[in-house]
């Protein structure tokens, strides 16, 4: 009789840990960081922000100088250190390149591409997306300052940037642009992270600057778990942000 008593409270010790083992698994990630792309600053995150801290998220955002890629990697870096957990990486458009380096950091857990760049090794937006031509392209609306820094024309970022946002907005979006240095977009990337890491992405329907077949392409390649918001410009993360929120939190759960 002591052994089979014995042997029963092994038997339920080991389901309430495997148990907990479960529980814990199944509980989300808690840290999401914020990456933003060129030419804007990490504000236009906020009604994203918004939704995940209702939602009971710790959401920090990366203000990148875009100044140089490895600058912006080393300013994403030093919020990633910042953490406590593991950590779900998100970033749009030109910070998809950053997060795609800066990812490899042992508390990434995930990745989350909205409307970005997913570069292989040795490859780089710029080349990538010559090979997928967009509005932004044949506009020849990136226009370049004297030591090498670039923004969109004013009267053309409403239309090509965020063409489904108010107008006023989109306006001041376009006379509040971030300069950002031309050698970014030519920058390689030397380690991946989306093939050592489950990563889900988000294609913008009607985006201007990266054409969504690249988009798609991105995503087929990694394998992403890949959500599509039909009619959506480039500035996605703004004007559909429980699209993108929702997006996030499900990987959040899902790593």
């Amino acid at each position: 009789m002591p052994m089979k008593r014995t042997l029963l409270g092994t038997a339920i010790a080991a389901t309430v840990l495997l148990s907990g083992v479960a529980t814990a698994q199944a509980a989300p990630v808690k840290n999401i960081i914020l990456v933003h792309g060129a030419w804007v600053d990490g504000s236009g995150w906020k009604p994203v922000y918004e939704i995940l801290r209702k939602d009971g998220y710790q959401v920090t955002l990366v203000q990148e100088p875009l100044t140089s890629f490895d600058a912006d990697v080393a300013a994403t870096q030093r919020v990633i250190d910042l953490q406590q957990g593991p950590v779900i990486l998100v970033a749009h458009s030109y910070g998809g390149s950053v997060i795609t380096q800066a990812g490899n950091d042992s508390k990434v857990a995930g990745l989350v591409y909205i409307a970005a760049h997913e570069p292989d090794a040795g490859e780089n937006e710029a080349a990538n997306g010559k090979a997928y031509p967009t509005a932004l392209s044949r506009a020849q609306a990136i226009e370049k300052t004297p030591d090498g820094f670039t923004y969109l024309d004013p009267a053309r970022f409403p239309a090509l940037f965020a063409a489904d946002m108010p107008l006023a907005q989109a306006s001041f979006e376009a006379h509040s642009q971030i300069l950002t240095s031309a050698k970014v977009f030519a920058a390689p990337i030397t380690d991946p992270a989306w093939r050592h890491k489950p990563s889900w992405a988000l294609v913008a329907g009607s985006d201007n600057i990266i054409s969504p077949d690249l988009e798609r392409m991105y995503a087929k390649r990694a394998n992403s778990h890949v959500v599509e918001v039909p009619g959506a410009s480039h500035s996605v993360y703004e004007t559909h942000p429980k699209d993108v929120a929702a997006l996030i939190e499900q990987a959040a759960r899902g790593v």
